[in-house]
């Protein structure tokens, strides 16, 4: 927000150097992000001139030959060639002589223009730096007097101002005015601080009703509009604003339009508090009505776009249709113009919610919708409109002058609901403060910042301890405050950060454990990278097209935003694939011979008609496409198994023992008949996916070669358990292992797997509790003569051991023997001779 130094002279006597109250600001909690200078800058050899005589250049048809009186001191009269039309004589100017350097480091000579010496130049606006006008040079006001020939420029010109580029934290919209940083100032210089003046408390007594200007106002949604109040002004005459209105917009950055509007915008910049005029003749059936919008309904907004409404956009409407956004900005036809010569005047609080809601959806902000998003003071709302009639009836007055004219409120006066009696009440003791700063501040220096503040203190009592304990009545503009902590804060704002005695910093340690997905996320991330992937960092956030390639309709549909901020990032991502590929195509595009990525993260999956965020881990391996003279064996189906069964394993699920489903045609981006799934998101809380990517999405997408994936999904209830469920470290044993090999005929479409397993769970029972079998691995399979066609040998090596002990082979012997008669009892498995 950009604060004027004249303005906030209005409320305070700062003395100050601008260095000085740029390091108070920010001492007080705000950034002062620049600190600009308005008006003429102190220029040497740049007076006032009077034009005596203007001839047409002979040898130009756009340039005059001016003679131009710029005082004695200055060498009298001087000739100047001057291209403004508006060069007339009799007008006075500003002259830049001979060694005048202008803004720009535009320096002055005496010079020839097409053939005719030129003793300086006539300035236009736009030259001095006061404004952007090249159309014309600038002419001096004749009133009171006209300024004398050879006068300093800068004597004669209005003051300059110094504007600082605040920036205002969102827990602070009470500073987001002129009146509340002066607030802040004032207890930072211990200076009183002076209110406007507002002398308009409701219409004069015997005003007449003109409810042929406004008949009624009716709020249909109170909760999103607890407040609402309409003055209705007549006789006004809309015109330019006086110099000083004009002067102070323009230091902010604001164009002046006319007395009206920048009164509303004065009043918004100096209390807070938006207000929007309407010409009472343009309200149909004299009615003001705060309702939704109806489906449908366009508005042409006072920045010239149509825009169609729906609900639940809250409007104000008259009896036919919206009149303006609420909050955010008015509409195109009943806005002041020209010819209007009787207000409403609308001063209302908003709900924060519906203001922020309304201007996401519509991409339409505003200074009005800036505040309201971050709440206004419903207490000062009225005085803010009341601040307002007083303006209007003071540069609006029917004959043009300011404080003339017959400009006046009528009644009625309509105010429609408001916020109960605020009266909110804060403890806090000295020793609690003190406790909290880490150091002694005197019991006087508090009490004074509190009053500074004007956290008025409304009882003291005596405390066991050193000081004593207050009780605050905190002001409506500061709903920040509600706990004793937060009046630590504002103490040490006033008090000064910068006496914080200095101190050894102490920094206790946390013992507390992470989040069972922090913990996945870990070990994924440190088991990919140890398998030569390369982590990468994508936006949770994907477009709707990128995402109809990956799941259905439906489930896109669930996963968009209700108010994404760019098009291109509307939907949460379903999978980490899509960030993956995006990444691989950026690398090859460049040249980059990467293979293998992975990524950890959030997913968000619909499953069943339930949406899950789950923890997610996946990977992607492309095709190796550089040029080697010995290349890694390229990945298949298998790779991508292997690699999601230890991400699986990581959060305590047994992926050997899930079934896999071939990837159908129905499977969005997986290749049918060369990918798997598995799991189910709502029944077992995971899912994953692996194998070969789909062709032609991969090949759309820019990047070359085949590309393998793989991503486990889980919820993080799931998580909990496994992060429980740890390995500790046991022993192990300085004995010798044993081995034996066992080969088996099964039937050809058993997996070997499940085969192995089976041989693991009869060692163990054989073994007992005499000593362990520690592995039990596949080294051999075999189909060929000797075997049915519906057969294979599956041959396993076993691995025992003992823990206190040498085994014999007596002991080993027996527990083999048994473990092939349990085996092979019902199995329907046999022996390979």
């Amino acid at each position: 927000m950009k604060i004027s130094l004249n303005w906030l002279k209005d409320y305070i006597a700062l003395e100050a150097s601008t260095e000085e109250i740029s390091r108070a600001i920010t001492f007080l909690g705000f950034e002062v992000e620049a600190v600009l200078q308005t008006g003429l800058p102190p220029l040497e050899n740049v007076v006032v001139g009077h034009i005596l005589t203007r001839e047409k250049h002979p040898n130009a048809d756009k340039l005059s030959v001016c003679t131009v009186d710029v005082g004695p001191e200055h060498g009298g009269v001087r000739t100047i060639v001057c291209g403004a039309p508006n060069c007339n004589a009799g007008s006075r100017v500003v002259a830049a002589l001979p060694g005048a350097v202008l803004p720009g480091d535009f320096k002055i000579k005496s010079s020839k223009i097409r053939g005719q010496v030129s003793d300086g130049m006539l300035c236009s606006s736009a030259e001095l730096g006061l404004g952007e006008d090249h159309d014309g040079i600038l002419i001096l006001s004749g009133e009171p007097a006209p300024p004398a020939p050879g006068a300093p420029a800068n004597a004669v010109l209005p003051a300059g101002d110094t504007v600082f580029d605040v920036e205002i934290t969102p827990n602070r919209p009470d500073c987001q005015s002129h009146l509340g940083l002066a607030r802040e100032l004032a207890a930072w210089f211990k200076l009183p601080l002076n209110y406007p003046q507002v002398t308009f408390r409701g219409p004069a007594e015997g005003a007449p009703e003109r409810r042929d200007l406004l008949a009624s106002v009716q709020v249909d949604t109170p909760v999103e509009c607890p407040l609402y109040s309409a003055h209705v002004i007549s006789g006004v005459k809309v015109g330019p604003s006086p110099d000083w209105l004009q002067a102070r917009l323009s230091a902010v950055g604001l164009r002046p339009i006319n007395n009206i509007v920048d009164v509303t915008n004065y009043v918004l910049l100096e209390y807070g508090q938006p207000l929007h005029a309407f010409d009472a003749a343009r309200i149909a059936g004299q009615q003001l009505r705060i309702r939704h919008a109806h489906a449908g309904e366009l508005l042409t907004t006072l920045d010239g776009k149509a825009r169609e409404l729906e609900p639940p956009t809250l409007v104000i409407a008259d009896a036919e249709k919206p009149l303006a956004v609420a909050g955010i900005m008015g509409g195109e036809t009943s806005g002041v113009s020209a010819e209007t010569t009787d207000i409403v005047l609308e001063c209302a609080v908003f709900k924060r919610q519906s203001i922020r809601r309304t201007s996401r959806r519509l991409g339409l902000s505003s200074d009005s919708s800036y505040r309201y998003e971050r709440g206004v003071d419903p207490h000062t709302s009225i005085e803010a409109a009341q601040r307002a009639v007083d303006l209007i009836l003071a540069t609006a007055g029917g004959a043009g002058q300011e404080g003339q004219g017959g400009g006046a409120v009528v009644g009625p006066v309509y105010q429609i609901g408001g916020e109960a009696p605020w009266q909110r009440e804060v403890v806090v003791t000295h020793d609690y403060i003190c406790e909290k700063l880490g150091f002694d501040i005197p019991s006087a220096d508090m009490r004074a910042a509190f009053e500074s503040l004007e956290l008025r203190i409304t009882r003291e009592e005596p405390t066991e301890s050193r000081g004593p304990a207050w009780t605050l009545a905190i002001p409506s503009w500061r709903q920040d405050l509600d706990r004793p902590i937060d009046l630590v804060e504002e103490v040490l704002r006033v008090y000064g950060t910068e006496k914080i005695p200095a101190g050894r910093v102490v920094s206790p340690g946390l013992l507390a454990e992470d989040a069972p997905a922090v913990v996945f996320n870990r070990r994924a991330t440190e088991f990919l990278v140890g398998h030569d992937f390369q982590e990468c960092a994508n936006y949770t956030l994907r477009s709707g097209k990128e995402l109809s390639t990956w799941v259905s309709q439906t489930a896109a549909a669930e996963l968009a935003l209700a108010n994404p901020f760019v098009a291109d990032q509307s939907h949460l991502r379903p999978t980490l694939i899509l960030g993956l590929l995006d990444t691989l195509h950026l690398n090859q595009s460049r040249g980059t011979a990467v293979q293998r990525l992975c990524e950890v993260g959030r997913v968000f999956v619909e499953s069943n008609g339930q949406n899950y965020e789950c923890a997610s881990a996946a990977f992607i391996i492309a095709e190796d496409g550089a040029r080697r003279w010995l290349k890694r064996e390229p990945a298949d189906f298998y790779t991508t198994k292997s690699l999601v069964a230890a991400l699986a394993e990581m959060a305590g699920i047994d992926f050997a023992r899930q079934p896999l489903q071939l990837a159908a045609g129905g499977e969005l981006g997986w290749q049918e008949g060369h990918a798997a799934t598995a799991g189910d998101l709502g029944k077992q809380g995971w899912a994953a996916q692996l194998g070969l990517l789909d062709l032609a999405l991969v090949k759309s997408l820019g990047i070359e070669g085949q590309v393998y994936g793989g991503s486990f999904s889980i919820v993080p209830e799931k998580l909990a358990a496994a992060a429980q469920a740890r390995r500790r470290f046991a022993p192990f044993s300085l004995y010798p292992t044993t081995q034996r090999d066992l080969a088996l005929v099964v039937p050809a479409e058993l997996p070997a797997e499940t085969v192995r397993k089976q041989l693991q769970k009869a060692a163990r029972a054989a073994a007992g509790t005499r000593f362990a079998v520690e592995a039990v691995s596949l080294f051999d399979v075999y189909r060929g003569p000797g075997l049915g066609e519906a057969e294979k040998s599956l041959a396993f090596s076993l691995v025992f051991r003992a823990e206190d002990r040498t085994l014999t082979d007596e002991e080993v012997n027996a527990a083999f023997q048994r473990l092939q008669d349990e085996l092979l009892q019902g199995s329907g498995y046999r022996l390979r001779s």
